[in-house]
C-alpha cells in the first residue's frame, strides 16, 4: 500500500501525519514543539517526519503546509512569521537533500482553505473564503473550483489587507492591517492598554494573559473581554466586505481559535459585514461556518494538494 505524509508547520508547534493514498484516516500522527534555532528546527522536523515514516509502505510524496509567504515550486520561505531564523529560507533545498520522494509546500493558511473545501465545510462551493484567526491572521480562496496562489504563490495574505490608515503595527511592521487589530495577539494587546489605563476587568495583567483567557472571561460576562472581542470582530467584519466585493464567495468559513469565540465574534462580524457590503445581493445565499476540521485543515489541505498533484481523487 502506498501512502502520503503531510506536514504542518504552526508557529508554536509542528504536526505531521502519513495517510493511505484514498483515506483521511491517519495511519500515524505525531505532534512536536517547536525548538529555538532555525537549525534544531530542521532536525525536529526531520525526525517529525520520521516518526510517522511508513515502514512497510512506499511513501509516495511528502507535502508541507508552512506559515508566511513560501514559494511553492522551489519550498523557498520569505518570512516565515514566529520563526526568526526561518527569514529567506531554503526549506525545499534543505528537506529534498533528504528525501528521495516528491516535496511539496504550500502556505499553511492556503492548504486549510484546501482542506476545508475538499473534504470540509467547503464540499459543494466552488467559491470559498477561508480566514484562520489565531496568534496572527491567515487566509485562502477558492475561486472557481481552483486555489487561488497568485504569480510566486504569494496570495491571499488575508490579514495584511488595510482596515485603517495609520492604525497600529501589525506583525510584519506595516500599520493599520487587519492582523493588528482583530488577531488573537491583537485582542490580548488591546486589553492590555485598557487595564494599564484604569478599566476593570476580571482579568489580570501578565506575559501569560492570552486570547482564551479573554474569550472565557468574555463568556463569563466581562465587559472589558466581550468588548475587545467585539471590536475584533468588527474589523473581521469590514476587512469580509472587501474580499465578498472581490471574489463574490458563496461560503467563508472560520478557523483559529479565536474563531472558537463563536456568537461573541460573529454577531459583530455579521453585523459590520451586513452594514459595509456596497448591495445585500452579496449576502443572498452565504453561508459564514465554523471550520470543519480544525487544526486538521492544514494537514488535509496538504494531504489534498499531494493528491491533487497524482491524480488521486
Amino acid at each position: 500500500m502506498s501512502a502520503l505524509i503531510a506536514v504542518d508547520i504552526g508557529g508554536t508547534t509542528m504536526r505531521a501525519a502519513s495517510y493511505p493514498i484514498t483515506d483521511l484516516k491517519p495511519i500515524k500522527i505525531s505532534k512536536v514543539h517547536l525548538p529555538n534555532s532555525s537549525e534544531s528546527i530542521i532536525n525536529t522536523l526531520q525526525d517529525l517526519i520520521q516518526s510517522v515514516w511508513v515502514d512497510n509502505d512506499e511513501v509516495i510524496a511528502l507535502s508541507v503546509a508552512t506559515p508566511g509567504p513560501i514559494e511553492p515550486e522551489s519550498g523557498f520561505i520569505y518570512n516565515a512569521p514566529n520563526i526568526p531564523d526561518w527569514t529567506q529560507f531554503p526549506l525545499g533545498e534543505e528537506l529534498r537533500k533528504t528525501y528521495s520522494v516528491p516535496v511539496y509546500f504550500g502556505n499553511d493558511a492556503n492548504f486549510a482553505a484546501l482542506g476545508e473545501w475538499k473534504y470540509g465545510a467547503g464540499i459543494g462551493h466552488s467559491n470559498l473564503i477561508y480566514i484562520t484567526i489565531s496568534t496572527g491572521i491567515g487566509g485562502g480562496i477558492i475561486c472557481n473550483d481552483q486555489l487561488v496562489i497568485g504569480q510566486k504563490g504569494l496570495a491571499a495574505e488575508l490579514g495584511h489587507v488595510m482596515v485603517q490608515p495609520d492604525g497600529p503595527i501589525c506583525s510584519c511592521g506595516k500599520k493599520g492591517h487587519l492582523e493588528a487589530f482583530a488577531s488573537g495577539s491583537a485582542i490580548v494587546n488591546s486589553v492590555k492598554i485598557q487595564i494599564k489605563e484604569g478599566q476593570s476587568s476580571s482579568l489580570q495583567l501578565g506575559s501569560n494573559l492570552s486570547a482564551f483567557d479573554v474569550s472565557n472571561a468574555a463568556r463569563q460576562g466581562d465587559n472589558l473581554a466581550i468588548k475587545a472581542i467585539d471590536k475584533a470582530g468588527e474589523y473581521i467584519g469590514i476587512a469580509l466586505a472587501s474580499f465578498v466585493h472581490i471574489f463574490n464567495p458563496s461560503i467563508i468559513i472560520l478557523g483559529g481559535g479565536v474563531a472558537n469565540c463563536g456568537k461573541l465574534l460573529t454577531d459583530p462580524l455579521l453585523q459590520r459585514l451586513e452594514n459595509e457590503v456596497i448591495d445585500p445581493v452579496y449576502l443572498a445565499d452565504l453561508d459564514v461556518v465554523p471550520s470543519r476540521f480544525g487544526d486538521d485543515s492544514g494537514l488535509l489541505g496538504a494531504l489534498a494538494y499531494a493528491r491533487q498533484e497524482f491524480g488521486i481523487e
